[in-house]
């Protein structure tokens, strides 16, 4: 059979991922033979494609799956995508507008079928590049946020919460999206570092002759002038003066004391407003006197609401200003903002202008500047469903990886906001809210049954659906995706079907920690009122890819690689270990592309591995050799399984992978395969390659979650196979106790010590790995010399030696090394010069013994000892114990030599 000398992934992955869904490997069903194990896929938006995020995520989420499937669970992987109202929206939008189609000028319903088309033409590109990653999902059983089931599903619940008294409709202070013209939610709201301005501006005091300022402060200049008694305010955004209502100051705060119940008058406006009191107002931030605008800020909105003060709302929903303004009506925000600065120069209330670092919040999708809007949105009331979903996590019953994110979790839980559930938007789930002509409305999932329900109120008994205008707003997005998990199973429309029941709850979720309370926390909350139970047992949260700089990898800022150009270059195999090498739970991953060559060099290690044993002859007269080393390996290969299991029951996926890779790299191919390869063409013996080919194929079964494709491809060019014997289903190793394997582990151990001794003389003295040497054994240790009898044929192959002999006293011309306890002698006379040598050591051993008389000097001087810190004074003495260890050992080789 002819194997190829080198492996190349891409000759393979398509080959076995057909194969695979041929075999119909993925697919999952209710089986009451056998435990099941599910997994939800978070859901990524139908506008996505693959990013590095996503590769972490999924290629986690895979290895779980894989590694259930092989342990014998019904294991189900469900995927599916999320219609992403902002995002899909703002797509379509776009596309319209390059075919000469503005939105305006369609009807809702014409507007959702280009939706539509949209999404069955472009929303599963992401769910075909997880296919090249090796995704292991149902395919069958995939799912999107806006199809006819789910949306009713959705409709279902709004409705249900509605009539629990949990959703109501009233003004609020929202996130708002001027570009999107719509509220979004905190989890769509990115901070972004900027410069901004301060702007300091004189508010005239009402009948100021009157009043007499306190003492002066240092910070006068900033506050009260006492000329002209103007009080001065430092703000960020000018152009919201016009809404301003008050002006607060601390009661505690002397210089403002006597103003408490005054009033100012706003700049260029004329309007006068007052001056009230509060300790929310800090004495030492900017002047110490706030400017109180309700309308567009949320702390000013809840100072409002407890002074009773009035609401001035001066912004158009596209961030324009209103007729409430005033002055600049029409113009944009920033436009106004560079207009007010200019006229308040010129009329004298502009004090100055300072620049500082601050942060601006963006939408997420359009990336404009945020506006705290007061709106009129349905909410959703959280106190509720919060505080079961609190104890859960508590107590365990749902369990965070790892942990630390518990106290995260409960900050959120404990000071939970009612949720802004509304979007206006066209595409999503249209809130089922239906307003009767005199201003009421009903709620109800259909027309018909809203209809039905209005006509029981008097006076509506003749009301037809033509008198029935339903809600324009949508839902949140993740209003549908908190019902995911039961959504899926179809848990809404038949809360008793048979895939709920078996694969609800599911066991493990897969997320990323910046939606642990978004999508979350939400989800546990919809399991729990909706099916009384949690819908995951188990939250493994992914830290964030970011690059050498701790960037987040993003396509703005282009330090993310095509994660499918990564796959081309190295394999599915190379990038998904890469990822897993460096990426413990919670912890942000460094991306660095030596890890993904990594992966690939680790593929093509396996890959020689698996030829160089398929090249063995064998000759079935030979008697097994390798006896030794094959009980070695078997201990060492099930110890590795036990802890492979324990990192696995942690939620220690890195750790897992890197307890294989040291198996596979260092102990099975380094170690093992050198001490039981035969001699260059030369047969190998039946029982030693019987072994050696089993524990390949338990080391392919171990590998197969993280390398699922070269680990097939192995498989089956190893041996034949019958048409169902695929590594993907076979069973995942347990660990089987070996008698005795302490010892065992113990005494290769020694027994590696030693060659690892003779092969550091190699090194140390430029002698080629190969160049025949002898090894002397200075020591009455009877289990020594035992060892030595017992491992001899192991220790003169993997150390190159002709001879290893058991001596009384150090051989001449030698060098030595300590191992075990005993001393070791490599003799190498002829070997080297040992004129130059000798030279070489006693230069070394001058410099060691002055930099011994250095150390000494400073540590025999008083004052240093008494006076340096105690951490220095120690570092000190460890140098000299070093140094007269290293004395010691020069002083030993020149005496061998």
């Amino acid at each position: 059979m002819s194997i190829a000398k080198t492996y190349t992934p891409a000759d393979v992955e398509a080959k076995w991922y057909q194969r695979w869904q041929e075999q119909g490997f993925f697919k999952a069903k209710a089986n009451p033979r056998k435990q099941p194990y599910s997994v939800v896929i978070p859901p990524p938006n139908v506008t996505g494609v693959l990013h590095m995020g996503h590769m972490l995520n999924n290629t986690i989420q895979d290895v779980l799956v894989r590694r259930a499937r092989m342990q014998g669970f019904e294991a189900c992987w469900v995927p599916g995508t999320d219609h992403a109202s902002i995002a899909t929206e703002a797509k379509v939008v776009s596309l319209l507008k390059e075919q000469g189609i503005e939105k305006k000028d369609l009807t809702r319903e014409q507007f959702l079928d280009h939706a539509f088309a949209w999404k069955e033409k472009y929303g599963g590109i992401i769910l075909e590049q997880l296919k090249q990653l090796g995704a292991s999902c149902d395919w069958d059983r995939t799912r999107f946020t806006m199809e006819p089931k789910l949306t009713e599903a959705v409709l279902r619940v709004f409705v249900d919460l509605h009539q629990k008294g949990l959703i109501y409709r009233g003004v609020r202070m929202v996130n708002w999206d001027p570009l999107g013209q719509t509220a979004i939610s905190d989890e769509e709201v990115i901070p972004k570092d900027v410069m901004a301005k301060m702007y300091y501006l004189k508010y005239e005091i009402v009948g100021a002759a009157s009043y007499k300022p306190q003492a002066a402060s240092q910070n006068e200049s900033l506050s009260l002038e006492a000329d002209s008694l103007q009080l001065i305010i430092a703000t960020s955004r000018p152009e919201t003066i016009m809404a301003d209502v008050a002006v607060a100051v601390n009661p505690k705060d002397p210089r403002y004391q006597h103003l408490i119940g005054q009033r100012v008058r706003i700049p260029l406006l004329g309007r006068d407003i007052p001056v009230i009191g509060d300790e929310y107002v800090s004495i030492d931030f900017g002047t110490g006197a706030l400017k109180v605008t309700p309308a567009h800020d949320l702390n000013d909105y809840e100072l409002g609401v407890k002074h009773k003060l009035p609401v001035i709302d001066i912004l158009n929903n596209d961030g324009t200003l209103n007729e409430q303004a005033k002055l600049y009506v029409g113009q944009d925000r920033f436009a106004a903002r560079r207009n007010i600065v200019k006229d308040l120069e010129e009329a004298g209330h502009l004090v100055k202008v300072e620049e500082y670092a601050s942060i601006v919040q963006t939408s997420e999708r359009t990336k404009a500047v945020i506006e705290p809007k007061l709106s009129l949105q349905w909410f959703l009331k959280m106190e509720h469903l919060a505080k079961p979903a609190l104890e859960v996590v508590e107590n365990d019953t749902v369990q965070l990886h790892p942990a630390k994110f518990k106290n995260t979790y409960r900050v959120w839980m404990e000071n939970v906001r009612d949720w802004c559930i509304s979007r206006q938007l066209w595409w999503g789930q249209q809130i089922p809210a239906y307003y009767l002509p005199d201003g009421t409305y009903v709620v109800a999932l259909t027309p018909d049954e809203a209809l039905a329900q209005a006509r029981t109120q008097p006076g509506n008994e003749a009301l037809t659906l033509a008198d029935l205008r339903q809600d324009e707003d949508v839902l949140d997005t993740w209003f549908s995706s908190w019902l995911w998990p039961i959504s899926v199973f179809d848990g809404f429309e038949d809360p008793d079907n048979a895939d709920v029941n078996y694969f609800y709850p599911t066991n493990d979720l897969v997320t990323g920690p910046d939606i642990l309370f978004f999508w979350v926390a939400r989800m546990i909350m919809a399991g729990l009122e909706f099916r009384k139970e949690v819908p995951f047992k188990n939250v493994y949260l992914t830290g964030i890819v970011r690059d050498a700089q701790g960037r987040k990898m993003s396509k703005q800022l282009g330090n993310s690689p095509d994660p499918l150009d990564l796959i081309a270059q190295f394999g599915a195999d190379g990038v998904r270990t890469g990822m897993l090498f460096s990426a413990p739970a919670g912890n942000d991953l460094l991306y660095d592309e030596k890890l993904v060559e990594q992966g690939r060099n680790f593929s093509n290690k396996l890959w020689n591995a698996f030829r160089l044993i398929k090249g063995w002859e064998v000759d079935a007269e030979l008697p097994f050799a390798n006896d030794k080393a094959v009980e070695w390996f078997g201990a060492r290969l099930q110890a590795a399984i036990a802890e492979v299991d324990e990192h696995f029951e942690k939620f220690r996926i890195s750790d897992a992978l890197m307890t294989v890779y040291k198996l596979v790299w260092d102990d099975y191919c380094s170690v093992y395969l050198e001490m039981i390869k035969p001699a260059y063409q030369a047969p190998i013996d039946p029982e030693t390659l019987r072994h050696t080919s089993a524990y390949l194929e338990t080391l392919l079964r171990l590998l197969h979650p993280f390398m699922p494709f070269i680990t097939e491809e192995i498989w089956h060019e190893l041996k034949a196979r019958g048409p169902k014997e695929y590594v993907c289903v076979a069973a995942w190793p347990k660990p089987q106790p070996v008698a005795g394997a302490a010892a065992l582990l113990a005494r290769m151990a020694q027994a590696l010590e030693i060659v690892g001794g003779v092969r550091t003389i190699r090194n140390q003295k430029g002698l080629g790995p190969n160049k025949p040497l002898t090894l002397a054994a200075k020591t009455t240790d009877a289990e020594l010399q035992t060892l030595l009898t017992d491992y001899t044929g192991i220790i003169r192959k993997l150390a190159a030696l002709t001879e290893v002999s058991v001596v009384e006293a150090a051989p001449a011309a030698a060098v030595g090394f300590v191992a075990g306890g005993a001393e070791f002698f490599v003799p190498l006379e002829g070997q080297i010069d040992l004129g130059a040598e000798k030279e070489r050591l006693t230069k070394e051993l001058d410099y060691a013994q002055g930099f011994r008389a250095s150390v000494s000097k400073k540590l025999s001087n008083e004052k240093f000892v008494a006076n340096a810190k105690p951490e220095l004074v120690e570092r000190e003495r460890q140098k000299l114990t070093d140094a007269e260890a290293q004395i010691a050992a020069l002083q030993q080789q020149l005496a061998g030599l």
